[in-house]
């Protein structure tokens, strides 16, 4: 957590996928970002904490960080479903969102916004730098956020929200339709390996890490 923004992780199952609600903390207007196949979690955090949302937004289109889309959207009419161009078909399509081959069937709600590198996200006060890092899926995005560390604003953190890009000890996989480990690795290098090695990844799945201790570790790419 930042000194600048809550952040509550829920942890859907089967996937063990991670949803995550950010918000400052003077505000009651939130960000959920890939809601997952636990919505009724989700909800009932947000009502519980007196949080609206001002928008959904999915890292890429696999189902079990979209699956949430739509309940969310009903019960939140006027926020935004946010998602990397490339992956939009994915949010209505269950064979390419991975859901019909697992045996059951993800339908979202269209895309309310498409995103690309280079594009700014401000929702509910928090602004989010996009960046594609494709590899585990074709459109895959992340929404990087940047701000003073300290309440007297001394210094500055780097806050990536992955999805399934770089987890601790771990990557993506890449071998799903429209994958590539290759282009993975390349992504994580040009990109997130860039970044301050203080820089925080709350990944798709698993616990948080950081940039400097994955360059350091983690055995499927190396710097």
């Amino acid at each position: 957590m930042s000194a600048m923004l809550q952040i509550h992780t829920i942890v859907s199952m089967p996937f063990q996928e991670n949803t995550y609600i950010v918000w400052q903390p003077d505000r009651h207007d939130s960000l959920v970002i890939d809601p997952g196949l636990d919505p009724d979690s989700i909800l009932e955090y947000l009502v519980d904490q007196n949080l609206n949302v001002a928008a959904i937004l999915d890292t890429h289109g696999h189902a079990d960080h979209i699956a949430g889309n739509g309940p969310l959207k009903e019960r939140y009419p006027d926020a935004p479903v946010v998602i990397g161009a490339t992956d939009a078909v994915m949010l209505h399509d269950p064979v390419l969102n991975l859901s019909a081959p697992f045996g059951f069937s993800v339908l979202s709600p269209p895309a309310d916004r498409l995103v690309q590198e280079g594009d700014v996200l401000e929702y509910a006060g928090i602004r989010l730098d996009v960046l594609d890092l494709p590899g585990h899926s074709p459109g895959h995005v992340v929404f990087a956020w940047r701000g003073p560390s300290l309440p007297d604003g001394q210094g500055e953190q780097t806050i990536v929200f992955g999805g399934d890009v770089l987890m601790r000890g771990s990557v993506g996989r890449g071998d799903f339709p429209g994958g590539s480990s290759e282009q993975l690795a390349s992504s994580i290098r040009s990109k997130l390996y860039k970044m301050p090695d203080d820089t925080v990844v709350y990944p798709g799945h698993g616990p948080v890490t950081t940039i400097g201790h994955e360059k350091r570790t983690n055995p499927f790419v190396r710097p």
